[in-house]
């Protein structure tokens, strides 16, 4: 599939936003749905109430840590569930789509996918509405997008692939999913060896971030790798002479207005050591442009990035991005800037940086995870979920949870990924205490205001 499909119907206005009382989807026999209790997590051991929301009859994960994964209402939460946790997915391993009705405590498996992979799942999401839900599949051997209606059960493939829903239902956008994985595995899906294809080396013109219009199903090339490549500084061409430039997260601001772009070089006989960003195999650096492809700037370079770092987050402003980076010290530290590079900021010296974190909406609270191979960790590699207070410079741990003990390079790993609900008053988080993955939330609404 390529190119645009028939013109896609309009999508509606958010009619169930902030209605709580909503009538529980029903597929009818179209699906099964499966009624369950949720289970609290340690009760006498946890800084808040958690519980777990997934039944026991398989292994779940939320997509991740800046998607949220509860509705516009927050009457329903969406989540990927794989067929196993044992080894990775081969081309015709399917997951399911599910929906878990939080009022109701049911799961429903929505649909069978193809398109998955153990960090993101099917990377499922929200729109601006409770009615659609997206998320990828295969269409032929291609990776694409599906647009699921849960009104009428309706699950239409669009043009082209997603890594990220516009939070005003105005497009998707993403780089090619089978060239996804080329620089990192479990973020895209898993393809026939056959069909598996890499880049010539360089920044190709005819390759980069897909945008697909909703409205029209139109599917065109955004911003070209050969663009992104025109932003970065001499010192940074000079040093990639040689190497093969991708695209890998893509992330729309809340506005919608600005998209935050993970730009990675590969270098030839770079050898397979992970590292940390920068440190090992895949080369990174970031950029971002207006949701029309212009403007493009360089937010950080390889020189910063390269000494050490994770995945970027918008700040519920849309101005800022907020990361973890090592900089010059000997751990990560908690940073900010500008979408333009511009205003950088170390926002604790004495409280340490780690895992995926997201900010509240007051700019005050940061939820984060912690990898097992950090200090954080147990001795029986539990790890915390961190609420990092940045006005007080102090932390509280909600809870500690087992996450299969794996090392960061590995596909098979789970990381917790915490994400905030929409009112910032719950926080989702993967897990396994048990050795299967799950699905919890914890509610901090008595301990920080929404």
């Amino acid at each position: 599939m390529a190119g645009s499909l028939a013109a896609l119907p309009l999508i509606g206005s958010n009619a169930n936003a902030g209605k709580q009382d909503l009538p529980a989807v029903d597929f009818g026999s179209r699906t099964a749905k499966v009624k369950y209790d949720f289970k609290r997590y340690r009760e006498t051991a946890t800084m808040v109430p958690i519980h777990k929301v997934t039944p026991d009859d398989g292994y779940y994960l939320q997509t991740f840590y800046d998607i949220c994964p509860w509705s516009p209402s927050q009457r329903y939460l969406t989540c990927t569930k794989f067929p196993f946790q044992d080894r990775e997915p081969g081309p015709k391993d399917e997951a399911q789509i599910c929906l878990i009705d939080m009022k109701d405590q049911t799961l429903t498996e929505v649909y069978s996918t193809t398109g998955w992979g153990f960090q993101l799942g099917a990377n499922v999401q929200w729109g601006a509405t409770d009615r659609y839900l997206y998320f990828n599949d295969q269409v032929d051997g291609e990776g694409v997008c599906v647009r699921l209606d849960l009104e009428t059960g309706k699950a239409e493939p669009l043009a082209g692939p997603m890594y990220h829903v516009a939070p005003d239902d105005s497009a998707i956008i993403s780089f090619p999913l089978d060239l996804i994985n080329a620089t990192q595995s479990g973020y895209g899906y898993a393809m026939d060896p056959a069909r598996i294809r890499t880049l010539k080396p360089g920044a190709a013109e005819d390759e980069g971030i897909w945008r697909t219009d909703l409205k029209t199903g139109k599917k065109t090339l955004l911003v070209s790798l050969a663009q992104a490549y025109e932003v970065l500084p001499d010192s940074d061409k000079k040093r990639f002479e040689g190497g093969t430039f991708y695209f890998f997260h893509s992330k729309y601001n809340p506005q919608s207005n600005r998209v935050l772009q993970v730009f990675r070089c590969m270098m030839p006989n770079a050898g397979t050591e992970f590292g940390i960003g920068g440190t090992g195999i895949f080369k990174p650096m970031l950029i971002t442009f207006n949701a029309d492809g212009s403007d493009i700037k360089l937010a950080l370079s390889n020189e910063v990035w390269g000494k050490g770092g994770h995945h970027p987050n918008w700040h519920p402003n849309g101005e800022q991005i907020l990361m973890n980076l090592m900089l010059d010290y000997d751990r990560l530290k908690f940073c900010t800037f500008r979408a333009d590079g511009s205003d950088f900021k170390v926002l604790s010296e004495t409280v340490e940086g780690s895992g995926h974190p997201s900010f509240h909406k007051d700019g005050r609270h940061i939820i984060t995870d912690v990898y097992p191979d950090q200090d954080f960790a147990s001795k029986s590699k539990e790890v915390p979920i961190r609420l990092v207070d940045i006005k007080n410079q102090t932390e509280e741990h909600l809870c500690f949870v087992f996450t299969l003990g794996m090392p960061n390079a590995n596909v098979l790993r789970i990381d917790p990924h915490p994400a905030w609900s929409r009112d910032y008053t719950k926080v989702c988080f993967n897990a396994a205490p048990e050795g299967r993955r799950q699905i919890y939330v914890a509610d901090l609404s008595e301990h920080i205001e929404g």
